[in-house]
C-alpha cells in the first residue's frame, strides 16, 4: 500500500519534491491549500504523514507552524533541507517576449522581483500556489501565461522552462519537517537531532541556565524560537533544535530539563537533515 503524504500546495510544488526525496516516488499525495488543512488530514487519518515548511533562510521561521505542531501533538520524525530554485515555465514553443502575464504565489513573485524589472511588458498576478498555476496552464492550454515553479512542475505538466534560476538571491534554502500523529519508534542509532519545547518561570537567568545545561551536556543548539503562551501575557514558550553525537548525552539533558522547566515536551527525535 502506498504511503499517503499530505503536502501544503499542489503536485509539482517544493513540498511535493521533499515528499518524493524523503519517501520515494511510490507515494500517494494529498494536496492541501493550507497548513491547517494539512494538519486536519493527519488528525482525521486521511493522510499518514505530513510535509511542512518550518523555516527559510530569507523569510525566517514560519511561526504558525510551530504552534500547529505543538497544539496538535504532532511528532517530528525527519527533516529535509531544500535549495529553492525558481524557474519561469509556459506551454512549449514560446519565448519570454511572448509572455504577457506571470501568475504565481506572492512570495515567489517577490523573490524574482529583479528579474521582472528587466521585462516590464509582463504583468505580475498573485495566485494561490506556484505548482497549481503550472497545472492550470497545462490543463487549460493557456498561451501567453507563465508560472514560476520548481522544475518538477515542468516535468509533470509537460511545460517548457523559458528562463532558469530567476530568483534574485541564489542561495535560498527552506527547512521542511516530516510529521505524524503517533509517537515514532526511531532507531536510536540513527537519531542525532531533537526538537524540544519548554516553558520557564520569570526568574533571572532561567533561560541562560537551560542553555548552559545544553552546552555542558555536549548539545549543539541549532535553533531557538520563542512563542507567546496564549492567555498568559508576557509568558513565552521556547522551541529549540539540538544536535548531538551520543544518545546518552541527550538522555541526560532531557532528565535535567524536565526538572528545570515548568512545561516540557519532546516534539521529535530524528536524523539531522543537513548533509
Amino acid at each position: 500500500m502506498n504511503k499517503v503524504i499530505a503536502i501544503q500546495g499542489a503536485e509539482g510544488s517544493n513540498h511535493h519534491k521533499v515528499a518524493r526525496d524523503f519517501y520515494g516516488t511510490s507515494i500517494e499525495l494529498k494536496e492541501c491549500m493550507s497548513f491547517d488543512v494539512l494538519v486536519d488530514s493527519l488528525l482525521d487519518k486521511s493522510a499518514t504523514y505530513g510535509v511542512m515548511a518550518i523555516e527559510n533562510t530569507i523569510a525566517g521561521s514560519i511561526i504558525p507552524n510551530y504552534a500547529l505542531i505543538d497544539n496538535n501533538n504532532l511528532h517530528i520524525i525527519g527533516e529535509e533541507y531544500l535549495n529553492i530554485h525558481h524557474h519561469l515555465m509556459a506551454l512549449k514553443g514560446q519565448e519570454i517576449k511572448d509572455i504577457k502575464e506571470v501568475w504565481s504565489h506572492p512570495m515567489a513573485l517577490l523573490q524574482c522581483k529583479a528579474f521582472f524589472k528587466k521585462h516590464p511588458h509582463i504583468k505580475l498576478v498573485e495566485d494561490v500556489d506556484t505548482a497549481e498555476v503550472a497545472k492550470r496552464i497545462s490543463k487549460e492550454n493557456l498561451i501567453g501565461i507563465a508560472a514560476i515553479a520548481p522544475k518538477i512542475a515542468a516535468e509533470i505538466f509537460n511545460l517548457e522552462v523559458i528562463e532558469d534560476e530567476i530568483q534574485t538571491i541564489k542561495d535560498n534554502s527552506t527547512r521542511f519537517v516530516i510529521v505524524q500523529t503517533h509517537e515514532p519508534t526511531n532507531n536510536i542509532d540513527q537519531v542525532n537531532k531533537a526538537s524540544l519545547k519548554f516553558e520557564l518561570n520569570h526568574k533571572r537567568g532561567s533561560l541562560a541556565a537551560i542553555l548552559n545545561v545544553l552546552s555542558d551536556c555536549k548539545m549543539n543548539l541549532t535553533k531557538i524560537q520563542s512563542l507567546p503562551v496564549i492567555e498568559m501575557p508576557w509568558k513565552y514558550s521556547f522551541f529549540v533544535d539540538i544536535t548531538f553525537e551520543v544518545y546518552k548525552d541527550f538522555q541526560k539533558v532531557i532528565k535535567i530539563i524536565e526538572i528545570m522547566a515548568e512545561e516540557f515536551k519532546i516534539l521529535g527525535t530524528y536524523k539531522n537533515g543537513r548533509k
